[in-house]
């Protein structure tokens, strides 16, 4: 840390929730939790979801909010450092380094799929979309011009994939506008960009989701696609599948596990409400997500191609629900390139609110423990996202595997490890009187029980049955771009352990904290 220099503070209360809500609310809310829901079976899917929500997602993101405002108040916004703070020992520096890893190799591929929606934007306010077949009762037909336009723009291959010029150039201008929004700071920066950000999301959203329920194209309509995320199927209940998927989906929405919360938490003053306002840019994200992601994917699927063939274009995952299905249905409708646009823009904003997040703790990390300028901060960290990005963008097979180890397997293993260091090493009497400190509402006494043992056993069940499921499978690939893959995220690991015992070397000097 550089003594003398006061670490950044929000500026305002509103614009800390609706940062921590942006951080949230991403491409997951309007592409994912749709194809989840889909994939099992619609109302089934939102019972495990919600208690998920109580019982995961609530208790964990009071935990990291505590975190992260702990370790502010003592000059650091990074996992690493702060961990030392919880529990003194050089284990946990290195199970810290877990803090800054998830969110750089996640921000790797993730850019890369919100330049998607930039790109795509921009061709959609241009008009240069691909001319549709008249007829729409085949989807595979129907859907196929758009479907060639995607691969067009990505690329494709066995081993090497070459994107567009076009694609590639966007990528460029995402990460320069992201270096943008970061290089302004915290409160000038982030916090700015998010009172402008969130309201327009929730602005285009709204429009798209009321042009939907007026769609009627004899086939179906919006309100069939509500029936089915709604009606509950409780035999579903019984099937694992369900439970794994809805908690999964917690921890995509809400941002857990990825190391941003605590970042962005650190930011808070020593004595500032967290737990209404915590509470507060979870329920945003929850809006987002149930009612307006909800309303949009699959009642405009269902009402376009029924019920039957909506299901089965969710179930093919959620770059062909949204970059395929979604802008086809659009451009079908009057004034349909500009409805792609907003809906485009509308991911493009989601996607830029998460991804200034997702940079920000290796940003915080060279701020605090280095004595980096913002500036200097700002540029490597994209740099090395810039450089890292290229495995994804031209090498088939990375980016599923990063996702794996980052954001599937490694968001659900952090977040345990933080409760159990949290509720137990530091102690669990004096972790409820962080959380608490300051707060507006007081957190009911029961979810102190529920955080020391209900949440970490769901955790251990939920990492064992992601194991039991997917590290078969995962394991058993050989092909030579994913060792390429592991090695890479390895070094990268080992290359940010490396950072984090020479930053203890060095010495940091003491920040001036309010």
């Amino acid at each position: 840390m550089n003594r003398g220099i006061e670490r950044e503070r929000w500026a305002t209360r509103i614009g800390l929730i609706l940062a921590m809500a942006g951080n949230a609310v991403g491409l997951g809310n309007f592409l994912r939790f749709p194809v989840q829901a889909a994939e099992n079976g619609g109302g089934a899917f939102m019972i495990p979801y919600i208690i998920a929500f109580l019982i995961i997602g609530i208790p964990l993101m009071w935990i990291e909010w505590a975190i992260g405002r702990y370790g502010g108040t003592q000059g650091h916004g990074t996992t690493p450092a702060i961990f030392y703070l919880l529990w003194k020992n050089r284990l946990s520096k290195v199970v810290g380094v877990f803090g800054l890893w998830i969110p750089l190799v996640v921000i790797i591929y993730y850019v890369y799929i919100e330049s998607w929606t930039l790109g795509f934007a921009i061709k959609f306010l241009l008009g240069l979309v691909p001319t549709l077949p008249a007829d729409g009762s085949d989807p595979n037909t129907y859907l196929k011009p758009f479907e060639t336009f995607l691969r067009s723009y990505v690329g494709s291959g066995e081993d090497f994939i070459t994107p567009s010029v076009y694609a590639y150039f966007v990528f460029i201008v995402t990460i320069l506008i992201n270096i943008l929004i970061l290089s302004r700071g915290v409160s000038k920066g982030i916090e700015a960009f998010a009172k402008v950000a969130m309201p327009t999301l929730f602005i285009l959203a709204v429009i798209l989701v009321v042009r939907v329920f007026l769609l009627d194209t004899g086939v179906g309509n919006a309100l069939q696609g509500l029936s089915f995320l709604w009606k509950p199927d409780l035999s579903k209940l019984t099937d694992p599948g369900v439970w794994i998927a809805a908690s999964g989906q917690i921890f995509f929405t809400l941002s857990l596990g990825f190391g941003a919360i605590i970042t962005y938490a650190s930011y808070v003053r020593k004595d500032q409400d967290i737990t209404l306002s915590g509470l507060t840019a979870a329920s945003l994200n929850e809006t987002a997500e149930v009612v307006l992601g909800g309303s949009l994917a699959i009642p405009a699927a269902v009402a376009f191609f029924g019920v039957a063939n909506a299901v089965a274009i969710a179930q093919s995952g959620a770059f062909n629900l949204g970059f395929i299905s979604l802008p086809a249905i659009f451009a079908n409708m009057p004034a349909g390139t500009f409805l792609g646009f907003m809906w485009f823009f509308l991911l493009f904003f989601a996607g830029l609110t998460s991804s200034i997040a997702l940079m920000q703790p290796l940003i915080a990390f060279f701020e605090d423990e280095f004595g980096l300028s913002r500036q200097n901060s700002v540029y490597i960290t994209a740099g090395v996202v810039f450089f890292s990005a290229h495995l994804v963008i031209f090498l088939n097979r990375s980016l599923d595997e990063m996702d794996f180890w980052a954001g599937t397997i490694g968001v659900v293993f952090f977040g345990l490890l933080e409760m159990v260091l949290f509720m137990w090493i530091f102690g669990g009497q004096k972790a409820w009187e962080e959380m608490n400190r300051g707060g507006i509402i007081r957190i009911p006494k029961v979810y102190y029980y529920v955080m020391r043992y209900i949440t970490p056993v769901f955790l251990l069940l939920l990492l064992g049955a992601w194991g039991k499921e997917y590290m078969p499978k995962i394991l058993s690939e050989s092909h030579w771009t994913v060792w390429v893959t592991r090695f890479y995220l390895i070094g990268l690991f080992l290359f940010l352990t490396l950072l984090v015992f020479i930053a203890e070397r060095r010495n940091p000097k003491e920040v001036q904290c309010e």
